[in-house]
């Protein structure tokens, strides 16, 4: 494969939009693509080239990288089951950044191979402020040389970059770390909740938190937005309810139990229900607020008011 040829991009949402603009500033040279055409503007201004459509691009890039929301997305933009399909795949690498369910990712492995081309999994660990900041954590799975080839690429996006075997091995690795990150900031919101309903002084326990043995770089940061009542999204509660998901049904399908994921997706489920499905992930606590002040009415004790 030709070392000159520009990377390819598509998908310009909440986190691919801050990876694409990294690798523009650090002078890769990028064809972009996305759907909604005027979130391109800010890539076309840090030197990017916008692609007519996605055919377009896959004609003018060897190597694309797709952040894209889900496989059916994926599917479409590959044109997937149809005879354009190998067209687009054959003699090009296909590197997913998503999170999309570990047996699809095998089965779209396959097929591409089987078309020609080369695949790569490279899932990364973080919300929009890591990836603005270029300090996402990737996971890769794939061929080793594709992965020597392609760590160059992730630099200017990802602090760290661990191999993870084969495919879907970095997607079960981001899953895995995905379990870790949604029942922290779960126990968070719950840990929270029980101290503003004894009426614990919050900046007080945020203190406490931060200078103590379990802080860390989420736990600061959602700490803070609970204090200050800012659900503003870095890591959505939909992003996060589709993650949750992934878990449970890759659990389901290993005949694994997974007890807090579990009751971590009721939820998340609960918080898309009440219509916050756009905040971010912290508002988890509206669920468990909720849930209070329905104890609190079948119990014939009216809620606090919080």
């Amino acid at each position: 494969m030709s070392t000159d040829s520009p990377i390819g991009f598509i998908g310009l949402g909440t986190m691919g939009a801050p990876m694409a603009l990294n690798l523009a500033r650090a002078g890769t040279p990028l064809v972009v693509w996305n759907r909604t055409r005027d979130r391109c503007a800010p890539l076309q201004q840090a030197g990017a080239t916008i692609a007519s459509d996605a055919a377009d691009l896959f004609g003018r890039c060897e190597t694309i990288i797709l952040m894209l929301e889900n496989d059916v997305a994926t599917d479409a933009v590959l044109c997937r089951h149809r005879p354009e399909f190998a067209l687009r795949v054959e003699g090009r690498i296909i590197v997913s950044m998503g999170t999309v369910a570990p047996d699809y990712s095998k089965r779209l492995s396959d097929d591409i191979r089987s078309a020609g081309g080369r695949y790569v999994e490279a899932p990364v660990s973080g919300s929009r402020k890591p990836a603005e900041a270029g300090q996402l954590v990737g996971m890769l799975a794939g061929d080793g040389l594709d992965l020597a080839r392609l760590r160059p690429v992730f630099a200017p996006i990802c602090k760290k970059m661990f191999d993870c075997g084969e495919v879907p091995g970095a997607l079960h690795m981001k899953l895995a770390v995905n379990t870790f990150l949604i029942t922290l900031v779960t126990g968070l919101a719950e840990a929270a909740h029980f101290a503003a309903r004894h009426g614990l002084d919050m900046t007080r326990l945020m203190d406490i938190l931060n200078a103590g043995p379990m802080a860390s770089d989420v736990s600061r940061v959602k700490i803070e937005k609970l204090v200050q009542h800012d659900f503003s999204r870095q890591a959505g509660i939909s992003d996060v309810l589709k993650n949750n998901r992934l878990v449970v049904e890759a659990a389901r399908h290993a005949g694994i139990a997974s007890p807090l994921m579990d009751a971590c997706l009721s939820l998340y489920s609960e918080t898309g229900d009440l219509g916050y499905g756009e905040e971010d992930m912290i508002s988890v606590i509206r669920a468990i607020d909720a849930r209070t002040d329905r104890a609190m009415v079948s119990s014939g004790s009216p809620p606090d008011g919080h």
